[in-house]
């Protein structure tokens, strides 16, 4: 069977195929193009069909392979760690606008997860103090494998790594405060039909469900955030495409001024971000 062969379907059918026999024969995309008439050999064939299996059972593409590319860096998932997105890219660029490269700043990556926000600002920001939070350790073991693996080896000479902590939102952290708070939190109503659909199927539903109206964690992070920011420090959270005005109101309930939400790629509000001006007493 040749590759030509296996190439068929639909736009995205053809990527998820064409990821999956980069993956079994070991070549990147250039090298799949250049050799349409290439054989495989049988145990090749027997991967890529026990693959395609569990793809067309509904099995997400990045759980198959193993990684997924966010902010130019591979990352490692599994079952234990929601897959990284597009739209969180968007709260990874949103933060470097606020940190300089030269900027010894602390900064909080809460439920990091596959660790693919604080791993990022770190290979970013170098000289930047980066702390991670997440209730799972299995998650937490992804994060700490990133981060060894992707900054350990940075190019242009060592910095800092993230330190990673185990425990549910601040709670870990005991007084520390920080210049950036940054959190892609569990924002989906619990009802939500969109949980039966997609890749969501498979991912933990902790990473996902934010209560009866999806704004459970929102609130949380949101109402804790003043007492783990220093003077003039800012918060910055992913949320729905239609909790935009629901985060503004609770940052303002919470003393956050200069509140603004951003769109992503599609047009819907999707990050809000305020700045205490007065840093909270402990």
């Amino acid at each position: 069977m040749k590759i030509s062969d296996l190439l068929s379907g639909d736009l995205e059918t053809r990527v998820d195929r064409r990821l999956l026999l980069e993956s079994v024969v070991g070549h990147p995309h250039e090298w799949i193009a250049a050799n349409p008439e290439y054989v495989l050999h049988e145990i090749e064939i027997d991967i890529y069909e026990a693959l395609l299996t569990r793809r067309m059972a509904g099995t997400p593409v990045a759980y198959l392979l193993g990684w997924r590319e966010f902010f130019g860096l591979e990352f490692s998932v599994s079952p234990a760690v929601l897959i990284p997105r597009p739209e969180t890219e968007l709260l990874v660029e949103w933060a470097l606008e606020l940190v300089a490269e030269k900027d010894e700043v602390t900064i909080l990556d809460l439920g990091t997860g596959s660790g693919a926000i604080a791993i990022s600002l770190q290979w970013k920001r170098p000289r930047a103090h980066v702390v991670a939070v997440d209730n799972s350790p299995d998650a937490l073991n992804v994060a700490q494998d990133n981060a060894e693996r992707l900054l350990e080896g940075r190019p242009g000479g060592a910095g800092n790594m993230p330190k990673f902590f185990k425990g549910h939102w601040f709670k870990p952290l005991g007084n520390q405060q920080f210049n950036l708070v940054l959190s892609n939190p569990p924002y989906v109503a619990a009802n939500d039909p969109h949980l039966e659909l997609g890749d969501v199927r498979f991912e933990p539903p902790g990473a996902l469900i934010g209560g009866v109206d999806g704004l459970d964690a929102l609130r949380d992070i949101i109402a804790t955030a003043p007492r783990h920011l220093l003077a003039g420090g800012t918060l910055l959270v992913e949320h729905g495409f239609d909790q935009g005005p629901a985060c503004q109101s609770l940052m303002e309930k919470a003393g956050f001024e200069q509140i603004t939400t951003r769109p992503d790629l599609a047009g819907h509000p999707r990050i809000t971000g305020g700045r205490l001006i007065h840093a909270t007493t402990n």
